[in-house]
Order: structure tokens, then sequence, then C-alpha cells
């Protein structure tokens, strides 16, 4: 399915040649000389990767349809992850490779969002921050007071953040899932 270039709006997502992206933003542009022009920033859905692109003015572009469904992550196996539809129980597995930015963030039982194309898993929309527990930092000195003060620390899933001091091993922490920093204890 085609749409024209005009009717882009922001989120929507297109099966272009370089990929399976999405309309992080555009810009219709009439010049006072020559056709009218759209400027879009599109990111790609795997990667990451931002690209800026023009196209003329009701030009068409691919649509591509993306079905978000809700899953729970119930367990790891080797180098695939087995999640659960929400909606009709069925199980499927995702190679981690596919996923491999969010894993760190992934305990068992969590829901995550897996928008789909073509039945095939393009990315995992996690929550703004997720509750992982501390295995693994340095005790806190006592005495050690200084404002601000920071420590690593391991969590349950292998993802490693500064923490404050005060935090001790088996104490559940909120992290945020796009920067990866300690938010506050659970």
């Amino acid at each position: 399915m085609n749409i024209s270039t005009n009717d882009l709006k922001n989120g929507m997502a297109l099966d272009l040649p370089e990929g399976l992206m999405t309309v992080v933003e555009f810009q219709h542009v009439k010049p006072g000389k020559g056709g009218a022009f759209v400027r879009t920033k599109l990111k790609n859905f795997r990667t990451g990767a931002v690209l800026d692109k023009t196209y003329r003015a009701d030009e068409k572009v691919p649509l591509a349809v993306i079905d978000k469904r809700d899953m729970q992550y119930l367990y790891r196996e080797t180098d695939t992850l087995v999640f659960m539809d929400t909606a009709n129980y069925e199980q499927i597995s995702v190679a981690a490779a596919d996923i491999a930015e969010a894993i760190p963030y992934l305990t068992e039982g969590d829901s995550v969002v897996l928008p789909m194309h073509n039945e095939n898993v393009v990315g995992v929309e996690l929550p703004a921050a997720v509750d992982l527990l501390v295995t693994a930092t340095e005790p806190g000195v006592q005495g050690d007071r200084v404002s601000g003060a920071r420590k690593p620390a391991t969590f349950a899933t292998g993802l490693v953040a500064q923490v404050p001091l005060f935090i001790e091993i088996g104490e559940m922490i909120k992290v945020d899932t796009r920067t990866g920093e300690y938010l506050a204890r659970a």
C-alpha cells in the first residue's frame, strides 16, 4: 500500500529500500521557485540509524503496517528469547541479536510491546523504567557521604550502572531504559 508524501505523519512506518523506517519528523517546503518538496527525518526500526531524505510533493512511498503486540517475556534459550502473546497465549521465539539493546532490561515475567511487520519482530518497546535486582556492588563506606558520589552496580540481567553509595546487594532499583541510569529505589 502506498501513501502520498503529503499525508506523512510522525510515527508512520515506511517500507523503503533502505529498510523499515519510522517518520521522526517531516517538513513540507514550498520554495518561491521550483516545485514543492517534503524533507523527512527517518529512523531505521532495526538499527536506530537516522536518515534524512527529501521527496517531491505528492510522491508515493510504501506504507508499512506495524502490528504492536503486548507480550510477556518468559525465558531465554541460548541465543533466543521466548515471549508469550498476552491475548492468545501463543509463544514466539525472537533471536537475541534482533533485540540486543533491550536484553539488559528484561527480567522473566516482564511485559513489553513487540512491533511486528509481516509476522517478523522488528524491535521491542520497553517501559520507560524497569525494576532490577542488584547482584553485585561494593559496600558503602561508613562516613563516605560525598554528595552525588556513585559506584558501579551489577544487576541480575547483567547490566552495569552507576548507583548512589547507599545502595546494597539484594535491593530492587528503578532504572531508566532509555539511558541506563539509576532513578530510585523500587
